[in-house]
Parts: C-alpha cells; structure tokens; sequence
C-alpha cells in the first residue's frame, strides 16, 4: 500500500509513521507549511522552525522521503477567513474541524500523485465500514479521542483515511516512542489551534479585527459593570477572562449591533435551562438524521458526552433543520459550534449549531 503520512513533528504522527513502516507500506512523508507569514511580522521567533527539525530528524533516521508542502494560501482561505467571519458573526468557530476536512483530506490531495492510497496521520480515531458507508469509531483513549475533529469527512474522504494508532491510547504511543528510539519521543504534545502555534488566539483576533471598546452589562439588571475591547473576544459560557470583581460572571448573550457583552452570576441557576438547540449543515455519515435509540453527542472535544434525542423540523428556505434536547444543562451551548454525534463508539457524523 502507498500512503502518504502527515507529519507535524509531535509523537503521534512518527509513531504512526513508523507503524506503518514496519507494516511494509510505500511511505512518503509530508509536512504542510500552513503557518501564516502575516502573523510571523510580528510573533519574532519561528514557532514551526521546531516541528520541522523534528520531521526531519525521524525522516533521516528511518530513511523515509520527506516532502514540504506549501499551503498559506490554501490554508488562509479555507480556514482562516472561515474563523474570522464565524468570529465576526458572533458564532464560535472550529478551525481544527475545517483543516481537516479542507486541507489534510482535502486540497492536500491535489498536491501529492493520484497513486497514493492512503493518507495518514496522528489522529486517535479508527475507520470502519459497515452496510456500505465508512464511519469513525472512537479510539480506546477516551481523553485524547480525536473523531469529533473529524466528523465533517466525507465518504470519498473517509475511504482514503488511515488512522495507525487510532486503536492505542496515549500511554501505548509513548511506549512505541521509546521503543522506535524516535528523535522526539520525549516531546511534549502540542495545544491550542493547528495554525496559531504559540502565538494566543487573542491577539490573533485582534491582528485581523482590532478592537471595538463597548459596554460589559449584568444581564438581569442592565446594569453596567465593565468594559469590553471587542464582543468577539467573549464566547458564550465563558467564565475566565473576564477580569470583574464580585464574580464569578459568566457571558450569557452578546448584542452585535449594540456592542454589549452580557454577563451573569446566575448561570448556574437550576430554573436556566440550557439543554436544547437547532441543527443544521449535516454531515451525516449515513445521508440521514440518525434515529434516537442510544443516541449521544459531543458539543466539543473531550470526553463529555450527552443523551440526546433529534426531532426533524419543517425545513426553512430549502434548509435541512432538526431540534436537538440533550439530558444534561451545558454551559458554553453557542452558535457556530458543531455538534459531533454517536451511537456507542460509533460517530455518526455532525451538524452545525445554530
């Protein structure tokens, strides 16, 4: 078989790697050069300067090609103005959801030859195919499980896809690190969003949007208790950054027009339910709005997960929409977020919340 492996210089992605070496795979390993030379004016030292070292190191030691990819454009087009005008409507964006399903199985394609089979890469999740259609089953490793950042693939993507340590937890990755004696086996794993590195998504947001002073009002009262820089900068449920004393506040709503950040320290309150949504933008693995028995779903990434039943809504303007109540108050239910659903350790795709 003849995969292509994405290799971002972390553990996962050489472990991969070099599983499907010792399988006897054709292997070439890429690495994509997606960071955004705009941000580097001003960040100083090269955060990616790192991984790449990493990515060549393993390559060297275990013989493999390696070839860098460039894809700023591809990349600021697809994911990054998504991110930017999700943020400007108000609505919380995924990146890591879009990269995926726009650049890593997606235009990456158009840039390797049409004989690679596969496309692999780090990620905690397993393909399986069951009745003709291919779905994501979590991996073992409930913390690191990666198939909520890959809901949004398509069957043709999918099919494509290889996942080598998806059916081993982290504590077995770290091992085979060790046992490969790979260069960055003692590497600690990377946080945050794909394209940002060190650089704090604030100042991100605040390099494309600047800032837009406005009022910080109590929900219940309207009373005035602060000032904000910018709505965009506050996600619905947030808690930390919010720098008011007398708290803990939490942002319950947000006025664009008006420029106002609403926050509470009610948010808890039993009364306030928070456990119901309307969906749209499906992605289903099945072409279909999944039935309710067993059903559960992820609002994020993370072990969380809810009971939750779908009700079909009588479609708007031509849109697919479905009413979705889950078991259990969530705090940080926001527009824009994707709703990752499952049945046992199946995924059965996603959906847009909004």
């Amino acid at each position: 078989m003849k995969v292509a492996v994405l290799l971002s210089g972390g553990v996962d992605s050489s472990v991969a790697l070099k599983l499907l070496q010792k399988k006897g795979c054709d292997i070439t390993a890429f690495y994509l050069k997606i960071w955004l030379e705009d941000e580097m004016s001003f960040m100083g030292e090269c955060p990616w300067e790192e991984d790449l070292k990493y990515v060549r190191e393993v390559c060297n030691k275990e013989k493999i090609p390696l070839k860098i990819v460039p894809m700023q454009k591809e990349y600021f087009d697809t994911v990054v103005k998504y991110t930017i005008e999700e943020v400007k409507k108000g609505r919380t964006p995924n990146p890591d959801i879009m990269c995926n399903n726009n650049i890593k199985f997606g235009l990456f394609l158009n840039k390797i030859d049409k004989s690679f089979d596969k496309v692999a890469t780090g990620h905690y999740a397993q393909v399986i195919k069951k009745t003709g259609k291919y779905f994501l089953k979590r991996s073992p490793d409930k913390i690191k499980d990666q198939t909520y950042f890959l809901a949004r693939l398509s069957q043709k993507q999918l099919a494509r896809a290889e996942f080598p340590i998806g059916h081993l937890n982290k504590k077995q990755v770290r091992k085979y690190a060790e046992k490969f004696d790979l260069p960055n086996k003692n590497r600690k794993d990377s946080q945050g969003i794909c394209f940002l590195g060190k650089l704090k998504y604030s100042d991100f947001l605040k390099h494309y949007l600047g800032e837009k002073k406005g009022d910080i009002l109590e929900y219940e009262t309207g009373k005035k208790v602060g000032a904000h820089t910018g709505t965009y900068y506050y996600t619905i449920g947030q808690r930390k950054g919010i720098l008011l004393a007398g708290g803990p506040w939490y942002v319950v709503e947000k006025d664009l027009k008006k420029n106002i950040v609403f926050v509470s320290k009610n948010y808890h309150d039993k009364n306030k339910k928070r456990n119901e949504f309307e969906i749209t933008d499906y992605n289903f693995f099945r072409s279909k709005l999944p039935s309710n028995t067993n059903l559960k779903v992820k609002l994020r990434h993370g072990e969380k997960m809810y009971i939750a039943k779908i009700t079909k809504i009588t479609p708007h303007c031509g849109a697919k929409r479905a009413h979705v109540k889950i078991n259990k108050n969530d705090q940080g239910i926001a527009k824009g977020q994707f709703a990752v659903f499952y049945k046992n350790d199946i995924c059965l795709g996603s959906a847009v919340i909004d």
